[in-house]
């Protein structure tokens, strides 16, 4: 280790709705844990942080509550956000150097001045020296190795937890971009409201994105598949077992769908011509958590 960087290293994060990420210079990812916090309802105190938090989450009693310190990408919560990141930063950190890190934060291209500054303000608060931000859409553009300096234009689109994020980038810049509010947490949502419309089946959050991340598709697939779940029957309310096809979540995750595909065209609409062109060479490039729904 260098005598610069037993002082001081360099961090960046991904400060998710769904997921955290941390990435030290020289080691590459070094955390990867849920955006999720479990407290106590009476005092406040924190009881677990990240992957123990995310098991509690539906199945808590009544004095503890598990919670996600982040909406739509950007903080819902201030004080439990910095909590969070203190105890994600300490847990890749652990003393190793003198001087408190700069951090890197990548934010949805849409958040306002006043949340930036909230994004700021917690990692200044959990232990950052300096803090930096970057819009999603560049931080994913360049951690896939895309030619973000170059005149030609490319499309990124990165589905988070939170938001979809859809850009045109060119010579180190965002030529248009939409930042829409929908993404991994609302295509779990729209399977819940669905079996609860049609089913008379409650699940919960985590049985969603099982279910979504085993059988979800945005097309139809060669081989459709089903698996069985459980949740409560809303007219017995008795525990219920039932099975679900590849084809009723796809109709399940239409509108979602949908909505991330009109922002896609909207986007497109916008970009000036000769870029437009060098997306029909280059294709679209998909990142984030959503990119692995199939299809």
């Amino acid at each position: 280790m260098s005598l610069f960087r037993f002082f001081s290293n360099d961090i960046g994060i991904d400060l998710g709705t769904a997921n955290t990420l941390i990435y030290v210079h020289g080691q590459g990812i070094v955390l990867n844990e849920p955006s999720v916090v479990a407290v106590e309802s009476a005092s406040g105190k924190v009881v677990a942080i990240g992957k123990r938090a995310k098991e509690m989450l539906g199945r808590t009693p009544g004095e503890i509550k598990a919670i996600r310190p982040l909406r739509d990408g950007v903080i819902a919560d201030f004080e439990i956000t910095e909590k969070m990141l203190s105890s994600f930063i300490k847990k890749v950190i652990r003393h190793k150097y003198l001087m408190k890190p700069r951090i890197l934060i990548s934010v949805p291209s849409g958040i306002t001045e006043v949340e930036k500054r909230a994004v700021r303000d917690s990692a200044e608060n959990a232990g950052a020296r300096e803090v930096y931000l970057i819009h999603e859409p560049m931080a994913a553009a360049i951690g896939v190795g895309l030619p973000v300096d170059q005149p030609s234009g490319i499309m990124i689109i990165d589905i988070g937890g939170g938001t979809s994020e859809i850009a045109v980038i060119a010579l180190y810049g965002i030529v248009n971009n939409r930042s829409i509010r929908i993404a991994g947490d609302e295509i779990n949502e729209a399977i819940v409201i669905y079996l609860k419309k049609n089913y008379n089946l409650l699940i919960g959050e985590l049985t969603a994105e099982e279910i979504k991340m085993r059988i979800g598709s945005a097309f139809p697939m060669e081989r459709e598949e089903s698996v069985e779940i459980k949740g409560r029957d809303l007219v017995a309310g008795v525990p219920k077992n039932m099975k679900i096809s590849s084809a009723q979540v796809r109709e399940a995750l239409t509108e979602p769908i949908e909505a991330i595909i009109e922002a896609v065209r909207l986007s497109l609409e916008a970009t000036p011509p000769e870029l437009a062109s060098d997306i029909l060479d280059r294709g679209i490039v998909l990142t984030g958590g959503g990119a692995l729904l199939r299809g």
